[in-house]
């Protein structure tokens, strides 16, 4: 089927979305890796809550410098529009085109899509003084957060080899759980068990 001009305009929005998304959960990973502040705040965070390094890896956890735009300057250097960094959600802009990062000095897990996709992101406070424990990606053309469950990606094919999925409360619990052998799991987007996620697993569940 022929897609119409608009059906055409929106898949080029959204490839432009996930582009910037990726590129971020790049950009975070990297920081936790070789920027001096990712080792010694975001790594010992992760190393706190006592993940491995190989469950570091598979989930693509990172760390967002404490600073006020440095990933959004970067994202800007390296070519992205500034249209679609706030249309994602990762960036805030304000008047004057004030920008500001959302997830600035926090511990970063990437939301994936059932085909893997980085699509949002979960940001965990670090600093005690921080009032807000957890920043979430809002809303956008790429991520809903009632239509997706965090781990889906890497649970899918445990939920159909063990025909059943378990349900936790968030990001750090299924990253502990598949830490210790099950596999299985997910937990939903800083929101309450939704009918459309139920959906979402039904689809992957076998029928008995």
């Amino acid at each position: 089927k022929e897609l119409t001009p608009e059906q055409i305009q929106q898949q080029n929005e959204r490839e432009s979305l996930m582009a910037v998304t990726e590129w971020l959960q790049k950009h975070f990973t990297n920081n936790l890796y070789n920027h001096i502040d990712g080792k010694t705040i975001g790594m010992s965070y992760f190393a706190h809550r006592g993940f491995r390094e190989d469950i570091i890896k598979k989930f693509q956890l990172g760390y967002a410098i404490d600073k006020r735009d440095t990933y959004t300057q970067e994202a800007l250097k390296n070519g992205f529009k500034l249209e679609y960094l706030e249309k994602t959600g990762i960036t805030i802009v304000k008047d004057n085109n004030y920008v500001i990062d959302r997830f600035h000095g926090r511990a970063i897990f990437p939301i994936h899509s059932i085909s893997g996709k980085v699509i949002g992101f979960g940001g965990r406070a670090i600093k005690k003084d921080d009032q807000v424990k957890y920043q979430n990606s809002p809303e956008s053309d790429i991520y809903h957060k009632s239509q997706i469950v965090y781990g889906i990606y890497f649970a899918k094919n445990a939920i159909i080899r063990e025909r059943k999925c378990y349900i936790v409360e968030g990001y750090a619990d299924v990253i502990s759980m598949v830490q210790a052998g099950i596999e299985n799991i997910v937990a939903p987007c800083g929101t309450a068990l939704t009918v459309e996620q139920i959906r979402l697993l039904r689809r992957i569940i076998p029928s008995t």
